[in-house]
């Protein structure tokens, strides 16, 4: 892992702090080596870090988009195979990635925050232009799941759409 740096502090700081304004419990702990993501785990519908083997804060970003998008009465079942099942049916990547981009942008981070070199299996930089050219995959299920506004919609509500989120988590 690189060391932390004032950024590496900062940037969690904020994301930690935005997470648990917003409802998702953000707990400092031990991850199992087995989990998905270096240092950071889903565990009974919050996250879980452990600051000595987290190496990309903006892993949490997208781990808690999982979480948000689950319908309410299942989030607390997050977290090992069973998780995992909830997520596969409800949670998908793009839509976690969506979630992600919209805390980035209400937090006011670099994208490279989420985008970072380690993420996204490599398509991290492609993930980042589509982001910020405004071609958002994964905004469709946002939208049709009441956490956010089509520009059409949003333009009869005098509202903002996407990536602006009129919910942060799913009902």
């Amino acid at each position: 892992m690189p060391s932390p740096t004032a950024d590496w502090s900062s940037n969690l700081e904020r994301i930690s702090s935005f997470l648990k304004s917003i409802g998702v419990e953000v707990t400092e702990g031990p991850v199992a080596p087995s989990a998905l993501l270096p240092g950071v785990d889903i565990v009974n519908g919050g996250i879980v870090y452990d600051p000595d083997r987290l190496t990309w804060p903006g892993d949490l970003l997208h781990e808690a988009g999982h979480i948000a998008v689950v319908p309410a009465v299942l989030r607390r079942d997050l977290g090992g195979k069973l998780g995992e099942d909830v997520m596969a049916a409800h949670a998908g990547e793009a839509e976690a990635t969506a979630w992600a981009w919209a805390a980035v942008v209400a937090i006011g981070l670099d994208p490279a925050v989420l985008f970072h070199e380690g993420g996204y299996q490599g398509r991290s930089q492609g993930l980042a232009f589509s982001y910020s050219i405004g071609s958002y995959p994964g905004a469709g299920g946002l939208i049709a799941n009441g956490m956010a506004l089509s520009a059409s919609d949003a333009a009869k509500q005098g509202l903002a759409p996407y990536p602006h989120l009129v919910r942060w988590l799913r009902e």
